[in-house]
């Protein structure tokens, strides 16, 4: 199983570790609910080493990443300019979701999940060989990677590093800046504000335990999980994944599928189209939702993707698949342990910024 640089400073404090795809990884530290609360009403840290930054590098790299994905990289006009996107096999399936930076006009960087990142770097590296562009892939496994998140995260990190504010105090969401040994993208999972900072693994152990001087809460893998779900963000694996077309992952944002641009897996995407909705759930009853429930409607059959008690909300929470002719505001019944029980069908996110959406 392989760890991280920070394994011995979870242990250190306490935590529950637990095989992560196949990464060691903090399930959390003594409670999963206060780390949750912690970054939404405060400062919380998240060791995310286990994900992999790519770059991108050549005179080609532009328009690889043109064809690789399905978001545009032509959108990012800027330096330090991010956005989300998918990356499709031919058959329209989720190969994985991630971020990337233009950092120039040669150089992108990619932040891939860390269970696919083996998968990814072979799909990218055969599509380059392909299109026999000139460009390389370069994993920057150098680098380690801290996710700092809330509504007092930025001022804690320009407290841990002083150099970091007169450089990213203006800098907008979605946007990323090199600041000597350190990347920080204004960037998150949780819903929140806040820093993904990337920096030699060398220094992370002395960056977190500054962090955790200035009063920052040390989070696991649970809260990051009640945290993304409750922000309507999508887990590879769960909700979306080889099989499944981002047009039914609630993703057809990320896919510009009328752009005169062709990508990997557009024709796929255009073939099928459209055959779910995918939509958030609020259960109304007392119960938990969970992943692989059945969800009964009036129009057929749909199912849980991800589900969870949102500790914001107090309520179960949950993503799903649901068949055409299910609109937000209906209500559906989901089968939990043989009983079925009435869940409201919505519109995610439940939760951004501290605040309850539906």
């Amino acid at each position: 199983m392989q760890k991280t640089v920070l394994n011995e400073s979870h242990r250190k404090l306490g935590a529950h570790m637990v095989d992560f795809g196949g990464w060691e990884m903090p399930l959390h530290y003594g409670s999963q609910i206060e780390e949750h609360h912690a970054v939404r009403r405060d400062c919380g840290m998240f060791d995310v080493s286990h994900m992999c930054a790519v770059d991108i590098v050549g005179d080609e790299s532009h328009t690889f990443l043109r064809g690789l994905l399905a978001n545009d990289v032509q959108k990012l006009k800027l330096p330090g300019k991010a956005l989300y996107s998918v990356m499709l096999n031919d058959n329209g399936g989720v190969v994985d979701d991630l971020i990337v930076y233009r950092l120039d006009d040669t150089h992108f960087r990619l932040v891939v999940n860390a269970a696919t990142t083996e998968k990814d770097l072979a799909w990218m590296v055969d599509r380059l060989e392909a299109w026999k562009m000139n460009a390389t892939v370069a994993p920057r496994r150098d680098l380690a990677m801290l996710a700092v998140q809330g509504p007092n995260a930025r001022e804690r990190v320009w407290q841990a590093i002083p150099d970091l504010k007169s450089a990213t105090r203006d800098m907008p969401p979605f946007f990323g800046r090199q600041v000597g040994d350190v990347f920080v993208g204004r960037t998150g999972y949780t819903g929140e504000d806040g820093f993904e900072i990337s920096l030699p693994a060398v220094q992370v152990a002395p960056l977190w335990e500054r962090l955790l001087a200035l009063g920052v809460a040390p989070c696991g893998l649970g809260a990051r999980d009640t945290l993304r779900l409750e922000a309507g963000m999508s887990l590879y694996g769960q909700d979306m994944d080889e099989a499944t077309s981002p047009l039914d992952a609630g993703l057809a944002w990320t896919v510009d599928i009328n752009d005169p641009r062709d990508f990997v897996g557009k024709a796929a995407l255009q073939r099928r189209g459209q055959t779910w909705l995918f939509a958030g759930l609020v259960l109304l009853e007392r119960g938990v939702l969970r992943a692989h429930q059945k969800v009964e409607t009036a129009h057929g059959m749909g199912l849980v993707t991800s589900g969870t008690f949102s500790p914001t909300m107090q309520r179960a929470i949950g993503l799903a698949r649901l068949p055409p002719g299910v609109t937000f505001g209906n209500t559906v019944r989901v089968e939990i342990r043989d009983r079925l029980f009435e869940a409201r069908v919505v519109k995610p996110p439940f939760v951004r910024h501290g605040t309850i959406l539906v």
